[in-house]
């Protein structure tokens, strides 16, 4: 597959520093107002939804904006982005065991196979059309995206070891890590919104007059007792099903891949080469 362009992979840097904001914000501030949840993030999160998306559509834009060859290229990977992100989307209707979820098994094989740039768009879009499917629009919905985004962006990251038994197994480790960092990272844009008071503190909750270590370390402790046996659930499910389907799969990707070497005709060439012939 052709290398991504420079230009789009500074919008996905760009996305991403977005989102670290959004994520990582309790443990920089020293006081944020501590409103009810939802009304807290009900100006916010329309907005850095159409931020994320609109930074995902800004980096195909530029791919499509090749020439001749690349150009060729980049349409049957659009092409190729819409029909993943559509399969992908409508298995979050699939029944799921606890935080067990289909959806992180064709992120992380697209973002191995086809790159960070492609891995992050098939994560955060993902999650996008399948929150119009399943109902799951909310304050929520833009970290799910950025979330899903960096498990695909990551994915690319990852060596491609030559036996395929190898590989796979590295995809299936990588998902189980994915399967804890990713509620991890969701818990965090509820975290300083779920305190329930004075007097009830219980050494879990943030309040403004920590610092980065002690909010560090009560958020630790927060996640383990609120949903880290969920996340330990989605890890095995991601490993299970990478080491089921993982080769089957990354052998159609590949075959996939193979077919985007795509080349405009040439006249002049052609007219070469038949009267050489």
């Amino acid at each position: 597959m052709r290398t991504v362009s420079l230009n789009s992979g500074w919008i996905v840097i760009a996305a991403s520093l977005i989102g670290c904001a959004g994520f990582f914000y309790p443990f920089l501030l020293t006081a944020i107002s501590q409103g009810d949840d939802n009304a807290a993030h009900a100006t916010e999160a329309p907005l850095l939804i159409a931020v994320v998306t609109a930074l995902c559509l800004a980096t195909i834009v530029t791919d499509l904006g090749g020439s001749g060859r690349e150009s060729g290229s980049s349409s049957k990977t659009v092409a190729l982005l819409g029909a993943l992100v559509s399969i992908d989307a409508a298995l979050r209707l699939a029944p799921s065991f606890l935080g067990a979820s289909p959806i992180f098994l064709l992120i992380i094989l697209a973002g191995s196979v086809y790159g960070p740039a492609f891995g992050f768009q098939m994560g955060a879009l993902t999650l996008l059309v399948s929150a119009f499917l399943t109902g799951g629009l909310g304050p929520w919905l833009p970290y799910q995206m950025l979330g899903a985004g960096w498990v695909g962006l990551t994915a690319g990251w990852l060596p491609k070891p030559a036996e395929m038994r190898t590989r796979v197994v590295l995809l299936a480790g990588f998902g189980a890590m994915w399967g804890v960092l990713y509620g991890g990272l969701l818990n965090l844009w509820f975290w300083p919104f779920s305190a329930p008071g004075a007097g009830a503190d219980a050494g879990l909750y943030w309040n403004p007059s920590l610092g980065v270590v002690a909010a560090a370390g009560r958020y630790l402790r927060f996640y383990a007792v609120t949903s880290l046996g969920y996340d330990l659930a989605r890890a095995a499910g991601n490993v299970v099903l990478t080491l089921v389907l993982g080769a089957p799969l990354l052998l159609v990707l590949e075959r996939f891949q193979a077919k985007f070497d795509w080349r405009p005709w040439n006249p002049t060439t052609s007219e070469e080469l038949l009267v050489q012939s």
